[in-house]
């Protein structure tokens, strides 16, 4: 990956960043997109500042996001963008939301970059080069055991029309972790699993660009990324079971578990 398409994220996904920090605990107008699938004047603002930067340096390249969608461009670059993972944290002014752009390039995720404007969290990854916090590498945890884990999962907005969708899995990682937490944020939680804060996440029902970048996060990290079967995962997929590799195959056990 070149070193100016590098910058150019870096600069997109701060530049979003310090639009999030501006509307935090201001937020006047919520639209809603689902029952209680929301989505703010923040969200589009910091999406057309993010993509208003890549089309100034690179015209011809696809974008993915999740407010505009799809540009419909035809190139071997895709930027994919979630301008503020977290809508719902950030609406209540709960201090756990990111900014996250992908960088695919001939349909393989190269480039991440996700960025925690609270905590001023720059997470990286570019692919076969580690992954790196602020600069510094990260790596995921070396626990052994998923009795002595940290968790973190998610609920799909559809969770009201879905109630199964991922409670029993939830109900079961509780009585075989040590904890399980739910942030809110996907591609938080993947950052945190890649620096080892968490052992393992998992979720179903998300979109690429909650977790293209976080992803590659993961696995640059030393970590590993799968289905819930342990099939190769792909961000286009229904459901992600992330961890540090050595409880991998635990957290698999528990989530091919059958509801009671």
């Amino acid at each position: 990956m070149e070193d100016d398409i590098k910058r150019i994220a870096r600069k997109a996904v701060t530049a979003g960043g310090a639009v999030l920090t501006k509307y935090f605990g201001k937020i006047k107008s919520i639209d809603y997109k689902g029952d209680i699938d929301i989505v703010t004047e923040a969200d589009q603002e910091s999406e057309q500042k993010i993509i208003s930067i890549i089309k100034e340096a690179y015209p011809t390249h696809r974008i993915v996001a999740e407010e505009t969608g799809d540009s419909g461009t035809k190139s071997p670059f895709t930027w994919i963008i979630d301008p503020l993972d977290g809508t719902t944290n950030y609406a209540h002014g709960y201090p756990c939301f990111c900014v996250s752009i992908a960088i695919e390039h001939e349909e393989k995720i190269s480039f991440g970059i996700i960025y925690d404007p609270v905590r001023k969290e720059l997470f990286t990854a570019e692919k076969g080069k580690g992954s790196y916090l602020n600069g510094s590498p990260i790596n995921v945890s070396s626990e052994e055991k998923l009795n002595t884990s940290l968790l973190c999962t998610g609920f799909p907005y559809d969770v009201r029309e879905d109630m199964d969708s991922n409670i029993h899995h939830f109900r079961n990682f509780l009585m075989k972790a040590q904890a399980v937490r739910r942030d809110g944020s996907a591609a938080l939680d993947l950052c945190y699993t890649a620096a080892g804060r968490f052992d393992g996440f998992w979720e179903q029902k998300l979109h690429p660009w909650d977790v293209a970048a976080g992803s590659l996060i993961v696995s640059e990290a030393g970590g590993k990324v799968s289905t819930y079967s342990g099939k190769p995962f792909s961000i286009y997929g229904t459901e992600l079971a992330a961890s540090n590799g050595i409880i991998h195959n635990q957290m698999l056990d528990v989530l091919g578990r059958m509801k009671d």
